[in-house]
C-alpha cells in the first residue's frame, strides 16, 4: 500500500479542521475550535458557505474558541436520522465535561441544526476504556447497520480503540436516551504503526463501496487534550470482520517526507481499481487548516 500527497492548499477563514464528509457537490469540514460547519465545492475546494451550529460570538472574537471551552468536534458522519432526514451527525470528542455535546445538520431545506446531548452515551463508551484512558473520539462512520467510533489515545500503543455500535438502537437512545435501551457496544483494539517511536492514533474516517478508510496521526504527546509535535500521518483500511488494519505512511509525490497532521478524509472518487483519490483535511494546531488530495493504492 501507497499514499501519496499530490497537492495541498491553505482553507482561508476556517480554522483547525477536524473532519470532513462529502455529500454531491459538497465537501464539509468541520473545526474543532469553531462554532460553524464550513462548506467547499467538493471539486474546487473553494468555499461557498457555512452553517452556525451554535452562539459564540464572545468566544469566537479571536476566531478561535478558546480550548478550555470548546466543544472540540472531531467526529462527522453522514447518515440518516431516526425521522428519515438525510444530513450529517458532528461529534465532540469527549475528552472535558465540556465536549460531550453534537449536533445533527440536515443536509437539505433551511433546516435548523438539532443539539444532540451526548452524556449518557460517552458514559457508556468510558466504561469500555482500559484504565489510566480518558475517552477522545476522534473519528466516525457507518456501514448500513453500524456506528463506528474511533478512540483515539496518545501515547500509548494498546489502546487505539474502535467502538461498534448499533446504527439504529444508537440513533433512537441519542434521540431519547431515558426512553429507549442503551446500545450493546463492541469493541476492538488495534495495533497503529510508530514514528520515531511515538504511536499513531485514529483521526479520521469514512465507509465507501464497503470499505473503510481511515487516517491515523503521530504527535509526540501522551496528552489527549494538549498538542505535541507532529511527526507524520498515515491512510489505510480497516476490515472490521476480520479485524485487520493495513495502513501507507503518507509522502509527497516525490518521496519526501510529509508532516502535516490528518484530522480527517473523504474519497473524492475511485480512479482505477484498488486506486482512490483522498480529500484530506489537516491541522496546524495553531489555527490554520489545509486541504489536501493524496492518491491511495491498495496494492
Amino acid at each position: 500500500m501507497t499514499a501519496a500527497i499530490i497537492s495541498e492548499n491553505q482553507i482561508p477563514g476556517l480554522p483547525s479542521a477536524s473532519g470532513v464528509e462529502i455529500i454531491g457537490p459538497v465537501a464539509y469540514v468541520i473545526g474543532d475550535d469553531s462554532p460553524y460547519l464550513y462548506q467547499l465545492d467538493a471539486a474546487t475546494l473553494a468555499p461557498t458557505g457555512r452553517i452556525t451550529l451554535f452562539d459564540a460570538a464572545a468566544d469566537f472574537a479571536t476566531g478561535r474558541i478558546p480550548k478550555p471551552v470548546k466543544p472540540d468536534l472531531e467526529c462527522m458522519v453522514a447518515l440518516t436520522w431516526p425521522d428519515d432526514r438525510a444530513g450529517l451527525l458532528l461529534l465532540g470528542s469527549g475528552s472535558r465535561p465540556n465536549r460531550v455535546r453534537g449536533w445533527f445538520v440536515p443536509a437539505a431545506g433551511e433546516q435548523l441544526p438539532a443539539a444532540v446531548d451526548l452524556t449518557t452515551l460517552y458514559a457508556i463508551l468510558a466504561a469500555h476504556l482500559p484504565t489510566g484512558v480518558v475517552l477522545n473520539l476522534e473519528a466516525a462512520a457507518t456501514t448500513d447497520t453500524e456506528l463506528l467510533l474511533f478512540q483515539r489515545t496518545v501515547g500509548r500503543a494498546d489502546a487505539a480503540l474502535l467502538f461498534v455500535l448499533p446504527l439504529a438502537e444508537t440513533l433512537a437512545f441519542l434521540t431519547n436516551p431515558t426512553g429507549a435501551n442503551p446500545p450493546a457496544v463492541h469493541q476492538l483494539v488495534f495495533e497503529l504503526p510508530l514514528i520515531e517511536g511515538c504511536p499513531a492514533g485514529f483521526s479520521g474516517a469514512t465507509f465507501v463501496d464497503g470499505q473503510l478508510f481511515v487516517s491515523a496521526s503521530v504527535e509526540n504527546t501522551a496528552d489527549a487534550v494538549l498538542d505535541g509535535a507532529v511527526l507524520g500521518s498515515f491512510v489505510g483500511v480497516v476490515d472490521v470482520a476480520a479485524h485487520t488494519a493495513t495502513f501507507a505512511q503518507l509522502v509527497w509525490a516525490d518521496g519526501r517526507p510529509y508532516f502535516g497532521k490528518v484530522e480527517g478524509l473523504a474519497v473524492r472518487q475511485q480512479l482505477a481499481d484498488g486506486q482512490f483519490e483522498l480529500l484530506l483535511v489537516t491541522d496546524d494546531d495553531a489555527g490554520g487548516s489545509t486541504a489536501a488530495t493524496a492518491h491511495l493504492r491498495l496494492d
